[in-house]
């Protein structure tokens, strides 16, 4: 059992109330470890360290800022299987998932704004009567507050740029998954971090989340994960004016045209479906698929669905996990349930996945394919963000579009066509921050990355997400 402690002013500290609640393995269904129940005596404590180390941080010249970033992610790097580990037994997640993806892209984050750090600037402007240019100037002590599903991964894409940018932070990782990002800030110091330029805090969403939201001293939040706590957040900082991002669901569609390209679909289709156990806010969770495929598309894909390994997900064999809770299992499966009596024909799983040995009591819920359901049923418009995959048939791009943007949603869509003209008219019109075509989850960190409508509000990615964490002044004199 590892009593998580937080990390406030360069030193781990037990909560002030002293209490702590159970972490849990979900893949076993018991506590491995302790979380700190913070609240607002906690919380003062960090925000009092962050403003102390404030003008000093900012003051660092980018490129010492940038090499701190990147000494983090060395030291990430060099504990590659540690933190995979962690990672894996935190949210039930297959390790070979965490060790080829979640860590690396953690370290590959803090390399890409320590790049950011070091040639991020303003602009110039040249006129007859004056000259003029922009400073991007740090905000002071701002505030990250991160999902459980991707971890390590999204602490470290919202914590970089706001340290690159010369912020203090406050950052918040979810209680449900507190490890990895604990096991960071034993690494900050290490990293050569001045006191009280990182601070982590741990705790429940209800209190210490939300005394984050509300603190005066904090000038900034960027917040990822679930719309409701979203829309709450945005509530709390709009009332002391905080600038405030927000990359919150998605249901989103994957797109499929009777020429695409047979055994590159079915696969992208599945990834983007099932990876993670369905627990990416860019999971294709809605596959429309051209009437003309529809039956041949359905019996492949089923087929792939059952032949998915669901297992321990310390066994380097095992692709598919256990979910992140026993509530968020609950939730899962009560959709699936919905599903049927909203009409929907099940086609493979359905059910919570019992297993052996060790995992019996673990939270398993096995790949589901549902079809017949309306678009506009509820399971077609609420996120579930768990293993289960709609399919629906369409007959035309316009069906397909009109199907495609009828959510209260627009994170992300794929569309699977060798039709170059169709891929590009179906990116000008469907209503999502992120398209790809042929692909799923492609990323370049270079480019925007946020959703429309209740899937956010602004973008992140090098070079926004640097300008959110910082003010712009503008600076004129006469020539």
């Amino acid at each position: 059992m590892t009593d998580i402690l937080n990390f406030i002013g360069g030193e781990h500290i037990a909560p002030v109330s002293g209490q702590f609640f159970d972490n849990i393995d979900p893949a076993i269904g018991k506590p491995y470890g302790r979380v700190p129940d913070s609240g607002e005596k906690d919380l003062e404590l960090a925000v009092r360290a962050a403003k102390n180390a404030f003008p000093a941080w900012r003051d660092t010249p980018a490129e010492q800022r940038a090499a701190l970033l990147a000494r983090l992610a060395d030291l990430i790097d060099a504990r590659l299987e540690e933190f995979a580990r962690a990672e894996s037994i935190d949210t039930g997640k297959p390790i070979w998932l965490a060790r080829n993806v979640d860590i690396p892209r953690s370290s590959a984050n803090l390399r890409a704004f320590a790049d950011a750090a070091k040639t991020f600037s303003g602009q110039r402007f040249e006129k007859k009567e004056s000259q003029s240019y922009t400073l991007r100037q740090p905000i002071g002590v701002v505030a990250t507050i991160s999902p459980w599903n991707l971890p390590l991964l999204l602490f470290t894409w919202k914590m970089a740029p706001a340290l690159a940018s010369g912020n203090c932070v406050i950052a918040k990782p979810s209680e449900v998954t507190p490890m990895t990002a604990y096991m960071l800030s034993q690494l900050v110091n290490e990293a050569g971090f001045p006191q009280g330029v990182v601070n982590i805090m741990h705790g429940r969403g209800a209190t210490i989340g939300a005394a984050i939201t509300r603190h005066l001293g904090i000038a900034a939040i960027s917040f990822t994960g679930g719309t409701a706590t979203g829309i709450d957040i945005y509530s709390n900082a709009a009332k002391q004016l905080k600038k405030v991002s927000l990359e919150l669901g998605g249901k989103n569609p994957t797109i499929i045209f009777a020429d695409a390209e047979w055994e590159k679909t079915v696969e992208g289709a599945l990834a983007g479906a099932f990876t993670n156990q369905g627990q990416v806010c860019l999971c294709g969770s809605r596959i429309l698929v051209q009437a003309a495929i529809y039956d041949k598309f359905k019996e492949a894909f089923v087929a792939k669905t059952r032949s998915i390994a669901i297992g321990d997900p310390l066994d380097e064999a095992t692709r598919h996990g256990a979910t992140v809770s026993q509530p968020h299992m609950e939730k899962v499966l009560g959709y699936i349930a919905l599903a049927k009596e909203e009409g929907g024909k099940i086609l493979t799983g359905g059910k919570r996945k019992m297993m052996a040995g060790r995992c019996q009591d673990g939270y398993f819920i096995e790949p589901t394919v549902i079809e017949n359901l309306s678009p506009g049923c509820r399971t077609n418009q609420e996120e579930i963000f768990g293993p289960v995959a709609t399919l629906m048939p369409f007959a035309d791009e316009n069906e397909a579009l009109a199907i495609a943007n009828a959510t209260p949603y627009g994170l992300a869509a794929s569309v699977w066509t060798q039709d170059k003209a169709r891929a590009t008219r179906m990116a000008q019109r469907i209503d999502s921050g992120i398209v790809w075509l042929n692909c799923w989850n492609l990323r370049d960190l270079d480019t925007p990355f946020g959703g429309m409508k209740k899937s956010g509000i602004g973008r992140e990615g090098k070079q926004r997400a640097m300008e959110f964490f910082t003010e712009e002044k503008t600076v004129t004199a006469p020539r």
